[in-house]
C-alpha cells in the first residue's frame, strides 16, 4: 500500500473542481450574488467530498485517476474519518491555492496534508 503523490492528488482534484463547477457555476449564475448562496454552495462542495470518501472511499476524480481513500491499515474510512479529513481542507487550502496541503503532501513521510494527519488515513493506488 504506496501512498500517491502531489501530482496524481492535484489531478484528481481538478477532475472533481470541472465536476463541481458544471453543476455549481450554473446554480450561482441564476441566482445571483446572495452570500446565503454562496454559502450554501461551499458547504455542497464539501459535502460532495465527505459523502463520496465515507461511501466509496473515492471522489469521481479519485476514481479517474486510480486512487482511493483509506485508514492506515487500509481498512475503509468511516464517516467520522471523511468528516474530519475534508472540513480540515480549510485549512491545508491556506494561504491559497492548497499550498500548505502540497507542501505537506510533498515532505510527509506517508503524504498526508493536515486532514489525513488528523483522520489517520492514506490516500493510496488503488
Amino acid at each position: 500500500m504506496q501512498p500517491v503523490g502531489v501530482g496524481i492528488r492535484i489531478a484528481a482534484g481538478i477532475v472533481d473542481l470541472i465536476i463541481m463547477m458544471i453543476i455549481i457555476f450554473p446554480l450561482t449564475f441564476l441566482a445571483g450574488q446572495s452570500m446565503g448562496l454562496q454559502l450554501g454552495l461551499s458547504l455542497v462542495g464539501i459535502a460532495y467530498f465527505i459523502v463520496m470518501e465515507a461511501l466509496k472511499g473515492q471522489t469521481i476524480g479519485k476514481m479517474a485517476l486510480g486512487i482511493k481513500v483509506v485508514k492506515k491499515d487500509g481498512s475503509p474510512i468511516s464517516w467520522q474519518e471523511s468528516i474530519i479529513r475534508n472540513i480540515l481542507r480549510i485549512v491545508d487550502a491556506l494561504p491559497f491555492l492548497y499550498l500548505i496541503g502540497i507542501i505537506l503532501i510533498a515532505v510527509t513521510a506517508n503524504k498526508q496534508r493536515v486532514g489525513d494527519m488528523a483522520a489517520g488515513t492514506l490516500v493510496v493506488k488503488k
